[in-house]
């Protein structure tokens, strides 16, 4: 077992702790650094017991009640639930029961969930009048949004403004607050890039590359700007590429005359703006040219108590330069570069899963267990029976399981005591009771996996984003295999246990 999995540490994407003076991001998807407290245990972290915890309900008895699980709805409004509870194979099975221009929209829905951004385009873009005339704001939400998201992860930035643009003009004062905040960053940023050029990547052979750890813990990856070194945070689950104001500034980079002022990415207001890297280079191998980022003031990601200042992160964007990368436990990626001329890898569908786009998540299709509950191994399970969506977040130390884990596994903490879990630094989400798991047995395909030391919440914390999946796997979980590998080509994740 690795050292990080008996370890919680502080980290960004809702986190305590200072950043200079300044407070940590309140938003899971936003924030790509960690402010880590090494050495803390996991009870003494997140285990706050200044007052007796509620004991939690009998088993079942507090769950919540789960979106795409309900009967009474007409056809379309219980697949738009499925959608949003992540069920996207039940969606499929279902589309037949809609008209062919309805099924034809969640079809579209469906590709760009799992990466297929063109087959979306050329799927949603001929039925945008249709569906705004229609009146049902939900469908044309998922519309607009979808495809805003097509346009960014292509690179386009021109047509995913003025798509981010139209869904805010049309559908701004219906978005929920938690769509309000997974925008947010979308709806102002994307003005100061409009005109920026598409990204160019230079074609290459596969290749390795050695990378480090910082003092957050997290992994930074050498790069170099116009041939000067540098290093950067790795976060394929932040939205945007981020660079430093003085890095920007030694590099001679033009920034945006425009400013904008964001909420959701450090927790506090943070003013940035937009630049064009001419030329970036990822290993000192795969060139990049006219690679967007945004420009942050230094003191917003410079963390006092590891005298540790982020240059910059490379983020989903970047992934656009990537069929695969595979990471290793001795600090070697293996990077497959994108290629027009590479059909997807054949993966074995017993030794890898599906995963996920959805909206600001990265979500992936893991089996509930492992073992049954007496310790003894399960039977074989069907391919992709059961399963059990969760988030990654590649750029946060902070693993942790929900009550959705805990309706379905609440006999196994039987005789323990519940402590009152916050997520550290997170105002927003009171104190709810939790356990530790000592071992979250997991399956990716066929390969079990654990993960040691994991809060189970007990009750939601209140937010759709955390709470409709079964749990959010950090770098602090994923640190305990041996390899894991994502292939964005054919939307499979695979894993080599220790």
């Amino acid at each position: 077992m690795s050292q990080t999995a008996k370890v919680v540490t502080q980290f960004c994407r809702g986190a305590a702790g200072p950043i200079g003076s300044r407070q940590l991001p309140l938003r899971s998807f936003a924030c790509p650094i960690a402010a880590l407290a090494l050495g803390i245990s996991v009870q003494a972290v997140w285990a706050q017991q200044t007052a007796p915890p509620p004991v939690p309900a009998a088993p079942g008895a507090s769950a919540q009640l789960h979106i795409g699980t309900t009967s009474g709805f007409d056809t379309e409004t219980r697949l738009q639930n499925l959608l949003a509870d992540h069920q996207f194979r039940r969606v499929e099975a279902q589309l037949d029961q809609l008209p062919a221009w309805q099924a034809q929209v969640y079809r579209g829905i469906l590709a760009n969930r799992s990466n297929e951004s063109k087959k979306s385009i050329e799927l949603l873009e001929p039925l945008i009048d249709q569906v705004a005339a229609g009146g049902n704001d939900a469908r044309e939400k998922l519309l607009r949004k979808a495809l805003a998201e097509d346009y960014l992860r292509l690179g386009d930035w021109a047509k995913a403004a003025e798509a981010y643009k139209a869904l805010e003009t049309r559908l701004g004062g219906k978005l929920t607050k938690d769509e309000q905040d997974e925008l947010e960053l979308p709806f102002k940023l994307m003005p100061l890039a409009a005109h920026n050029p598409t990204m160019t990547i230079e074609p290459c052979s596969p290749f390795e590359m050695q990378v480090s750890r910082n003092p957050l813990g997290l992994i930074d990856i050498p790069v170099f700007i116009d041939a000067h070194p540098r290093s950067w945070l790795l976060d394929p689950t932040l939205p945007f590429n981020l660079i430093s104001r003085s890095v920007a500034k030694e590099a001679g980079l033009t920034l945006s005359q425009g400013v904008a002022t964001v909420n959701t990415l450090t927790g506090h207001p943070t003013q940035l703006r937009a630049t064009v890297i001419p030329r970036f280079t990822i290993g000192g191998v795969l060139t990049l040219r006219n690679m967007t980022a945004f420009v942050y003031d230094d003191s917003d990601y410079f963390f006092q108590r590891s005298n540790y200042h982020v240059e910059g992160v490379l983020g989903m964007e970047a992934m656009l330069a990537f069929d695969s990368i595979k990471v290793t436990d001795n600090q070697t990626i293996f990077v497959e570069p994108a290629s027009e001329n590479v059909s997807p890898e054949k993966h074995d569908p017993h030794a890898s899963v599906r995963f996920y786009f959805d909206g600001d998540q990265m979500v992936v299709a893991l089996s509930p267990s492992a073992a049954s509950s007496d310790g003894l191994p399960m039977p074989p399970q069907p391919v992709d029976a059961e399963e059990r969506l969760y988030a990654i977040d590649a750029g946060s130390q902070q693993t942790y399981v929900t009550s959705r884990y805990y309706d379905e596994h609440s006999t196994e903490f039987t005789g323990q005591t519940a402590v009152m879990f916050t997520l550290p630094g997170v105002t927003a989400f009171p104190p709810v009771p939790a356990y530790t798991a000592e071992t979250v047995p997991l399956m990716a395909g066929e390969a079990a996996f654990d993960v040691h030391y994991v809060p189970v919440l007990t009750q939601p914390l209140g937010s759709a984003a955390r709470d409709d999946v079964y749990g959010m796997l950090g770098i602090d979980a994923l640190d305990q295999l041996r390899s894991y590998k994502f292939d964005y080509k054919s939307m499979r994740f695979s894993v080599v246990p220790r």
